[in-house]
């Protein structure tokens, strides 16, 4: 045991040391694509509540589901990749180091990313590609916009390969050890992304590319929205682990604590591994050729991952408690009050914790066959997003950003930018809060999502929603101003604040903890088992769907709406 504690803590001074400047410019391209996606997207979303509104019309023949296509592209898919990519590298090379050759590799990553990323904005600007970010066929977009996508996806799988060689190094020159808890959930993370991004490279490549060439007259919508929902339950789950390792590994470590447990973490990523992919079905559960009972079973595996949520509550606010009583703050309450509520690197990432909270909720909700049919299709999804995406992980990468962008530019978070930070957060917080609450109340009403007002006509119905409508567009302004105002502190950051070196806040475990088993780091096990779980949530019902397609017949009579 002594000969363990030993390692751990000469590992834990090894991570103290500051990442070289190659590197920390590699982690920072990504970084910066992520936050140009954030002013665009976010400029695009404003747009979007002041047409909603009635009381504003898009200037220049520019149409309202291309901006839209643009705000969900940009937010839910550039901004979010870019930033888990770079963290996840920064974590990867702080705990497990990166080679020349791999830091090679991740630059070629980042290249064809950015290709694929040029080519699919570029198509969306153009007006030649307005087909929302799920991209459902029967709309169809400039072949460029697919390409775009296979070219994003296939630069995220050279991230993939990078981080599980990193991994497979240090496990070679470190051999019988656990591997660190960062490095472990990293590879968690890029293995459930690879394994999902497999539906939506298929039906890009096999589907999308050839009819939109014009080489197939048809396309099997069925197929192709299984393929995409294969993929996006799971991206849900890609956005949010991310946050999940700032909760369990860095939150500690701002409030001055340890761990509390390293096994209940890895476990809870497992978990999600397991439970995050086959579940896509909950997704399309109005759609026909879909049988009920493979829905039920997908819906009973959607349900699964409560579990590693609740046990990551349990771990956080365990951490939280046991950091306050070592401090000698007393009472039932005590250690709550005297969380560092004035650090903008904790609180960031607190409210977005709490918001998941009411998240959650909703999407047990939508996940629920009968209480599903009430909020279908309307705002009221587009509302649970900017619960989950918007606030819990956007706000948590806000408050990564807060010493992760000054400890690779060599920077500090001085009093006054952290002061901002807060302010920031307040403001997001506010507008969110109006525009997410008036989206699930008007979704309670009946309003569609993916309209713009003037379709609702004018009748008593659209009278109501116009108020709600309103109160998104002014959540929305709160929220663009939030920003302008986080793109700001960006800035300072990453070019103009004093030169410094900031932490970067890995925790140790808790002396007391249980020894994590090592049949946990069982790579194969964990992989075999997410594999099975697939074959039996998808295998029957994909083989139905081909048998069953009607040959030659042209997919615009499927119906179209769904989540």
């Amino acid at each position: 045991m002594g000969i363990t504690k030993t390692k751990d803590q000469q590992r834990f001074q090894e991570m103290q040391l500051m990442i070289p400047k190659s590197d920390a410019k590699m982690y920072m391209s990504f970084i910066y694509v992520a936050f140009a996606a954030l002013l665009i997207g976010g400029l695009m979303g404003l747009l979007q509540t002041l047409v909603r509104s009635g009381k504003f019309t898009l200037p220049f023949g520019i149409g309202y589901y291309q901006i839209l296509t643009v705000h969900g592209v940009m937010l839910g898919l550039i901004l979010t990749t870019y930033f888990i990519i770079g963290f996840q590298y920064a974590l990867m090379g702080k705990t497990v180091g990166i080679s020349q050759k791999q830091k090679k590799a991740a630059w070629a990553s980042f290249w064809v990313m950015v290709t694929g990323t040029l080519l699919t904005s570029g198509t969306i600007l153009l007006g030649k590609a307005s087909v929302l970010y799920t991209f459902y066929a029967p709309l169809q977009a400039h072949p460029a916009f697919y390409f775009g996508l296979a070219l994003l996806v296939i630069g995220s799988w050279i991230s993939c390969f990078v981080n599980w060689r990193q991994l497979y190094v240090w496990k070679k020159k470190h051999p019988g050890e656990k591997s660190p808890l960062p490095a472990f959930m990293v590879v968690i993370n890029m293995t459930m992304w690879f394994i999902a991004t497999l539906g939506v490279a298929s039906t890009v490549v096999i589907q999308f590319i050839p009819w939109s060439l014009g080489y197939a007259a048809t396309i099997d919508v069925l197929i192709s929205r299984t393929l995409f929902w294969y993929f996006g339950h799971p991206l849900v789950y890609f956005w949010l682990l991310p946050a999940y390792m700032a909760w369990y590994v860095i939150i500690p470590k701002i409030i001055g604590g340890k761990i509390f447990s390293d096994s209940l973490a890895r476990m809870a990523f497992i978990l999600f591994l397991f439970f995050s992919i086959p579940v896509g079905f909950h997704h399309q559960l109005t759609e026909p050729g879909i049988s009920p009972t493979w829905k039920f079973v997908q819906v009973c595996l959607t349900f699964m991952v409560v579990i590693p949520s609740l046990m990551t509550a349990f771990s956080m606010f365990a951490v939280f408690e046991i950091t306050g009583r070592k401090k000698g703050f007393k009472g039932l309450f005590g250690w709550f009050k005297h969380l560092p509520w004035k650090d903008v690197r904790f609180l960031a990432p607190f409210i977005g914790m709490v918001a998941f909270i009411p998240g959650g909720a909703g999407g047990i909700i939508n996940a629920s066959h009968q209480m599903n049919e009430v909020v279908h299709n309307t705002i009221w999804v587009t509302g649970h997003f900017h619960l989950t995406v918007a606030t819990t992980v956007i706000l948590t990468f806000f408050g990564i950003s807060y010493w992760l962008i000054p400890h690779l530019t060599g920077r500090k978070l001085t009093p006054q930018i952290n002061r901002l930070g807060i302010i920031q957060t307040i403001i997001w917080t506010v507008g969110m809060t109006i525009m997410s609450g008036s989206m699930h109340i008007e979704g309670l009403l009946g309003a569609p999502r993916r309209s713009a007002f003037s379709t609702y006509g004018g009748t008593a119905q659209a009278h109501e929603w116009a108020y709600y409508q309103l109160a998104q567009a002014v959540g929305g302004s709160i929220l663009f101003i939030g920003i302008v105002l986080m793109v700001y502190i960006f800035i300072k950051l990453a070019f103009f604040a004093p030169r410094g070196n900031e932490a970067f806040p890995i925790a140790e475990e808790d002396a007391n903890a249980q020894p994590t088993p090592m049949f946990l780091e069982n790579w194969k096990l964990w992989v075999v088992i997410t594999v099975a779980l697939i074959l039996v949530a998808y295998t029957i019902p994909f083989v139905d769907m081909i048998q069953h397609a009607p040959p030659g017949s042209p997919p615009f009579t499927m119906p179209i709406g769904n989540n």
